[in-house]
Parts: C-alpha cells; sequence; structure tokens
C-alpha cells in the first residue's frame, strides 16, 4: 500500500476561534487582501480585528462563483495595492477565489496557462503569498484543498487550478461563522459534504486516513445534519457539521472522487446552479447506478461493502444494507427540498456535451467502476 496525505500547514477548530486571528498573523504581511462572501457584520469583525494588529485591509467582496475574467481583476486590483497577504472567508466560491488569487499573485503568467482541460495545465512554480482560509459554511472543505474551480463562461465549463501551493498557511474553523447560514445554504452545503465523504471512501484508490475522515465525517452528517438544518442556531448540530465538512474536504484532496464530481463540473459550466445543488441532485442517482454496476458485473467487489458500511452509518441501524444508503440520501433531499436540475434550466439537449466532458473529467477517473454514456445520461435524466 501507498499513499499521501498534504493538508493547510495549521488548522485551528473550534467556536470562536475566529478572534484568535490577530496572534496567528503576526509575521505574516502588513497588506491584506481580504476576500469576503460571508456576511457584513462577520467581515467587519474580521477586519477589526486586523486593524488592531496594524494590518491595512483591502476587500474585495464575492458574490458568485469564480471565474477567468473575476480572478484576472482580481489580481490585477491586488498587484496595484500591493498586497501581501491574502485572506479568504465565506464559503467554496470565496475560498477557491482567495487561493487562485494568493497563487497568481506569485506566478506571473495568465491563469489559463495553468488550468486544466482549457488551458495548458502548466504547473505552479512559486509558492503563494500567506493565505488564510476561514470558511463560513460547513459543505466545500476548500479551506483544505489544494484545488480551486474556476469557471470559463466562453468554454461552457467549471474546470480546476491543482498545485499543492493551494494549500493555505492556516486554517481557522469556527463553527460559530455557520449559524447564521439559512436553511436553503445549509442543505446544500452539507450535502456537498456528504458527497466529499462517499465518494473519496467507494473510490477506486481509498487510503486508511481518508477512510478514518470519511467514517467519522459520515457519522457525525448522520447525527446533526436534519438538526443543523431544522435549527440553525443548534451550536452542537453546526459544530459536528463544521468538523464533517473539514474531514470531507481533506479526504478528497488525498483520495479520489466520481462520477457527481464528473458530471457536475460540466454541467456547473452550462446551467446557473451552485456546485453544491447540483451534487445534491445527483448523489442517490450515482449512487444506485454504481451500485448496479458492481453488482451486475462485479459482484465480489469490496466497494459493495463500503456502501454498506455507509448505509449503517447514515442510518445508524447495524442491519442496513447498501440500498438503504441510496434511500437515506432520497429521504434527506426530500425533507430539505432539494431542487431537481430542471429547475437551473439543465435539458435533455444538453446531456451529449455534458457526458463528453464528464467522460473526461479527472474526478470521474476515480469513480469505483466505469460507467457507460447510457448509465450517465440515465443520471441525467433522474436528476431533472
Amino acid at each position: 500500500m501507498q499513499f499521501e496525505f498534504a493538508t493547510a500547514s495549521r488548522i485551528i477548530f473550534g467556536p470562536g476561534k475566529l478572534d484568535i486571528i490577530g496572534a496567528i498573523i503576526t509575521g505574516m504581511g502588513s497588506r491584506a487582501l481580504v476576500i469576503s462572501g460571508a456576511p457584513y457584520e462577520i467581515t467587519e469583525r474580521l477586519q477589526h480585528l486586523l486593524d488592531l494588529q496594524g494590518i491595512t485591509s483591502n476587500l474585495t467582496r464575492v458574490e458568485s462563483e469564480p471565474t477567468v475574467e473575476t480572478i484576472r481583476d482580481a489580481v490585477e486590483v491586488a498587484r496595484l495595492k500591493s498586497i501581501t497577504l491574502v485572506i479568504g472567508i465565506g464559503g467554496g466560491s470565496t475560498l477557491d477565489t482567495a487561493k487562485t488569487i494568493a497563487a497568481l499573485m506569485t506566478n506571473q503568467s495568465d491563469i489559463t496557462d495553468y488550468l486544466e482541460a482549457i488551458g495548458q495545465n502548466k504547473p505552479l512554480t512559486n509558492p503563494a503569498l500567506p493565505l488564510i482560509a476561514i470558511p463560513t459554511t460547513a459543505g466545500t472543505g476548500s479551506e483544505v484543498t489544494r484545488n480551486a474551480v474556476i469557471g470559463s463562461p466562453h468554454d461552457h465549463v467549471k474546470v480546476s487550478l491543482r498545485s499543492p501551493y493551494l494549500l493555505p498557511r492556516v486554517t481557522i474553523v469556527d463553527p460559530l461563522l455557520t449559524i447564521t447560514v439559512p436553511p436553503e445554504l445549509t442543505a446544500s452545503t452539507g450535502l456537498d459534504a456528504l458527497t466529499q465523504l462517499i465518494e473519496p471512501y467507494t473510490c477506486n484508490n481509498p487510503n486508511p486516513l481518508t477512510d478514518a475522515l470519511c467514517i467519522q465525517g459520515l457519522s457525525n452528517i448522520s447525527s446533526s445534519f436534519i438538526k443543523a438544518y431544522d435549527n440553525g442556531t443548534d451550536i452542537q448540530a453546526r459544530e459536528a457539521m463544521s468538523l464533517a465538512s473539514l474531514f470531507s474536504g481533506l479526504a478528497l484532496a488525498n483520495a479520489k472522487l466520481g462520477a457527481v464530481h464528473g458530471l457536475a463540473g460540466p454541467i456547473g459550466g452550462v446551467i446557473p446552479a451552485p456546485h453544491g445543488a447540483i451534487c445534491a441532485a445527483l448523489l442517490s442517482a450515482v449512487m444506485e447506478a454504481n451500485l448496479n454496476a458492481l453488482i451486475t458485473l462485479s459482484p465480489d467487489h469490496p466497494t459493495l461493502h463500503r456502501y454498506t458500511t455507509i448505509a449503517k452509518l447514515l442510518s445508524g441501524n447495524p442491519a442496513s444494507n447498501a440500498d438503504a444508503a441510496v434511500q437515506w440520501v432520497k429521504d434527506i433531499c426530500y425533507h430539505m427540498k432539494i431542487q431537481p436540475l430542471s429547475v437551473y434550466g439543465l435539458d435533455e439537449l444538453q446531456f451529449t456535451k455534458i457526458i463528453e466532458k464528464a467522460l473526461q473529467a479527472s474526478s470521474m477517473k476515480g469513480n469505483p467502476i466505469t460507467l457507460s454514456e447510457v448509465e450517465l445520461r440515465n443520471i441525467l435524466q433522474r436528476s431533472l
């Protein structure tokens, strides 16, 4: 067995930990670019904490997922202001934006040179500026991953920038920052985290470290996801979900993903749907397709036992079989009113191009079994 494990240089977890940022960033730089998608009161609190340390903060708000164009504009502003430190505070889109800007500040080529699929996929050669990642949602795990998802409207696709240099210098996970997240966003980000625990656990190259993280993360989601959705002020539930999200990021960064993420990137390039909402709509259909393909083509495949383990963890019933995992996901999507992708504009006319791109996606290569174009089309049909 061989594997490696990489993550942020330092992870700080716990309610109220945002307040210690002043002590953490000492010596990292005096001119900070704050990339924020967080509520204004949280952003103002962060800037006040920076002011107390004599650090000048320049604020850039993030209102949508990053694109090639928005990244170019932000990097230009950061260079004009001679930024020496980047702080991302918000959801996954915010953190991906911050990670990309920190990297491009020290790597001078255009962003497309470093992107996979639509660019040259050149490696970043210089370490990024010091980066602090502070998530305010429990879902993406971007605070501990070495990739950033960037949209290219021109190419109608979302692609990744990947490099160990994207790993933050420090990650602060403060569950109190998630208290005000509304139920709809709690649902989509939580299902993103669930997907990022299921796919690394069932991928074709898991490892003991990510397995342990996935098992604990799934247990947290089983006990706390509905509680956090139904009552956002339940701090114990928010803390458990923040930990599950962190574990999901650690897992996906160090194992592989699967067909949900393989399809989600191309889908996200053609419809204006958040990544978490896309994963939520696809997850049960992909799980069912994988189970059917494994049972039919490889009935002794070890991943079938892993799906059974997932079912037992999610349902809390030690007698559950693998199908119970699919049903649990369906039930929670119903409880949380997850919308079909047709609501966002997906239709069958887009299926062929989506499947073509999905088959080339790096995430798809981690799926436990190869799914045919017919199977992928059926998954998309069931997500409408």
